[in-house]
């Protein structure tokens, strides 16, 4: 069983059915798969398809739907926001969702689906 994290480029890669999506609707076919969402991430989405003129209700309960959504407590905020300060010193512009989603990876031994440049080069991660 392999764990996997979509971060919000790949879910607007994913829903906005890109050339890249097929990349992870193989992850979603592969039944011994865990799908994570970061509910961070929802945020990123729903904003992003709506600045496209996209904004749909239901596909964004479409990812609740094939994917187990990460929520966070209080302890998990204080270590993200470590995290991110941490990151920042050597990526200057790492986004704190970003550094919430790199957290729950670790927790969950997930690998990161992304084609963000900010997470390029790190071994929890596959760029898609």
């Amino acid at each position: 069983m392999t764990n996997f994290i979509l971060d919000s480029y790949a879910w607007i890669e994913y829903l906005l059915a890109t050339e890249k999506s097929a990349k992870i609707q193989k992850i979603f076919d592969e039944k011994e798969n865990r799908v994570f969402t970061h509910i961070l991430s929802l945020a990123e989405i729903s904003s992003r398809l709506k600045r496209g003129g996209g904004e749909d209700p239901q596909i964004l309960g479409r990812i609740g739907s094939i994917s187990r959504l990460v929520t966070i407590d209080q302890m998990r905020s204080i270590q993200a926001g470590l995290l991110h300060s941490e990151m920042r010193k050597k990526i200057k512009d790492f986004g704190l969702v970003d550094a919430f989603i790199l957290l729950a990876a670790r927790d969950l031994n997930a690998k990161i689906l992304t084609g963000d440049p900010h997470f390029k080069n790190m071994k929890e991660v596959i760029m898609i």
